[in-house]
């Protein structure tokens, strides 16, 4: 008789612990994807022509990047519109950028966010030798406004425009940057210049040192706030340049937007707290028109504010990265963000884990039953005492196997009932081989 072939059964725990494991880096592949644990090691950040305030203030915001251990890549400009135009881009890398109100808005661009704003950033209208008085005068002018893709350039055609100083058919218009701008105008080249900077800008005193150069004061200020929701009439004080030359002569009236740190709405929460702590560090500093610690302030100008920046603005940044290094409280953040589906997967099987061995002796107990029917099966259906002992080593192995399971102490009576039974089977051989052949007992 052919040995008795025994079915393969597939391991319990191996199964069990297999579909813990995949549960398992499911929910931590879940929590780095949902929580995002670990930020990136470098960020870009557009900024505006070499020589303005915004170059300037990058080069502050990159040291500070640097001392957490963070690399913000700097990415030279035309200006805010191309700076825009970049972190609308996802292909383009750009990630963070200083914009100023009038540039975007939040049907333009869905996909950025503000962290608030963090300056003012006045329209500069500087003219050669002459105040003026009516539109008249702006006949035949050059004029630069900035290159294409230029805040002032887009500013100065939209709001100056409307007051009819700015028009292309009473005067020419250049697209010369500001360094452009400033050596043209020392050369006797340009008649006027309009720019979108700080005042804490070089090029800004670079322009109030140029001899014969008027500043002008922009009419109807009052009116131009009252219709853009961006304006805010500002007010430069005389002597503010140069006290003792008196430049400007008189207070002059500018319109200002205010500057906004603007991110793409992914960028990772704890860059987005940094480049916070950073604005917190660099721009509550008082200036010419604002007081310390009006910046930055939790303003939305154009578009929405982060969820993130209402929480800084709050309660300040999360409690780690107040009380630690950026990178140690990431690294203690990462292990909090493992931790909570590893409680949720070892909790439960910690908490069932008896139960579940219970089951597990159980069903293997009960599988060896199955096995002991069938050698009783095939006892039956053997045909003669010769062939018995097939049935009797098959019966031995199960015998072997069932003395070496190991099984919890709550279920071993059930084995030991095992035990008994392949007795009891064994005994029912040894009958039948006794018996007289031909004897149907």
């Amino acid at each position: 008789m052919a040995a008795l072939k025994v079915k393969t059964r597939v391991p319990y725990f191996f199964t069990a612990s297999t579909i813990v494991l995949v549960f398992a880096a499911l929910l931590i592949w879940l929590a780095f994807v949902l929580l995002r644990p670990t930020p990136p090691r470098s960020v870009t950040m557009s900024t505006g022509p070499e020589g303005s305030f915004n170059a300037e203030l990058a080069r502050r915001y990159r040291q500070f990047f640097a001392n957490n251990g963070i690399k913000l890549k700097l990415v030279a400009s035309a200006g805010a519109v191309e700076s825009a135009s970049r972190l609308q881009d996802q292909k383009s890398g750009v990630s963070i950028a200083i914009l100023p109100g009038g540039i975007t808005t939040q049907q333009e661009s869905p996909d950025l966010v503000s962290l608030g704003t963090l300056f003012y950033e006045p329209l500069w209208f500087f003219v050669r030798g002459r105040d003026l008085h009516t539109n008249e005068q702006m006949k035949g002018l050059r004029i630069s406004i900035g290159p294409e893709h230029s805040g002032s350039r887009a500013l100065s055609v939209s709001l100056l425009g409307q007051d009819g100083i700015i028009d292309q058919k009473s005067a020419t218009l250049l697209p010369f940057s500001p360094s452009e701008t400033i050596q043209k105008l020392q050369r006797n080249e340009l008649d006027a210049a309009v720019f979108l900077d700080a005042w804490e800008s070089p090029v800004i005193r670079q322009l109030f040192a140029i001899k014969d150069l008027h500043l002008a004061s922009v009419r109807r200020a009052d009116a131009f706030v009252a219709l853009h929701a961006t304006l805010n009439k500002l007010t430069l004080p005389a002597g503010a340049a140069d006290l003792a030359e008196n430049v400007p002569p008189t207070d002059v009236q500018l319109l200002a937007p205010k500057a906004s740190m603007v991110v793409r709405r992914d960028l990772h929460p704890a860059i987005q707290y940094l480049l916070l702590d950073a604005a917190q560090e660099i721009e509550s500093v008082p200036g010419m028109f604002h007081k310390p610690g009006e910046f930055p302030a939790p303003e939305s100008i154009d578009l929405p504010l982060s969820t993130h920046a209402r929480q800084f603005y709050r309660s300040g940044s999360p409690f780690l990265q107040r009380h630690l290094p950026f990178w140690l409280a990431v690294f203690i953040q990462q292990l909090l963000v493992l931790a909570v589906p590893l409680f949720g997967i070892l909790y439960p099987v910690l908490r069932f884990a008896p139960l579940i061995y219970q089951w597990v002796g159980h069903r293997r107990i009960y599988g060896l039953y199955l096995e002991l029917k069938h050698l009783e099966d095939q006892l039956v259906a053997v045909p003669a005492a010769a062939s018995l002992n097939d049935v009797i080593h098959d019966l031995d192995q199960l015998e072997e196997r069932v003395r070496r399971q190991p099984v919890a102490p709550s279920i071993r009576p059930h084995l030991y009932w095992l035990r008994l039974h392949i007795d009891m089977v064994h005994e029912k051989i040894a009958r039948r081989a006794a018996a007289p052949q031909g004897d149907g007992s």
